[in-house]
């Protein structure tokens, strides 16, 4: 094994602190982004979705990816729910065809909130006035006890 100097250590030891804070950098950043989306739209808790539905129309936008979708959907008993399916990249771009009031409540969700978050705060800047994300996801909806529905039928995570 060979002997590294000690510029050569420190050398290296830098790169390897330079990296990564930036790595560190990439993900505060992203963070940032999120924990703002958050802050502008505003988010419900699943208890409060959970009420939501029951007691006024809202319509339950998932933004995931299509292939997250086999994850399953949040289930609602209420026939009156409405919910819709588009990806966060598509957003802009089909939003105002599925949606035309811009005064309904809408909340956004995807797996864990982030996506969601970002998606609530496009629908608050295009002019949708009462857009909010679950909190957590359907990862957090599932948590609390709620239905969630999949090919093979209708489940609750038991506690």
């Amino acid at each position: 094994m060979k002997k590294v100097s000690g510029k050569m250590f420190h050398a290296t030891l830098l790169l390897m602190l330079l990296l990564s804070s930036g790595l560190y950098a990439q993900e505060s950043g992203k963070m940032l982004l999120i924990n703002e989306a958050k802050k502008e739209a505003g988010e419900v808790t699943p208890e409060q979705l959970k009420e939501m539905i029951e007691d006024e129309e809202v319509i339950i936008l998932d933004v995931r990816e299509t292939e997250q979708r086999a994850e399953g959907y949040l289930f609602s008993d209420f026939a009156s729910v409405n919910t819709i399916s588009i990806t966060r990249g598509n957003l802009e771009w089909e939003i105002e065809d599925k949606i035309k009031d811009k005064e309904t409540p809408v909340v956004t969700y995807c797996r864990n909130g982030g996506r969601g978050a970002l998606a609530a705060q496009t629908l608050k800047k295009m002019g949708y006035k009462n857009a909010k994300n679950l909190k957590g996801g359907i990862q957090d909806w599932a948590k609390a006890g709620y239905s969630v529905k999949t090919g093979l039928g209708v489940f609750k995570i038991a506690k």
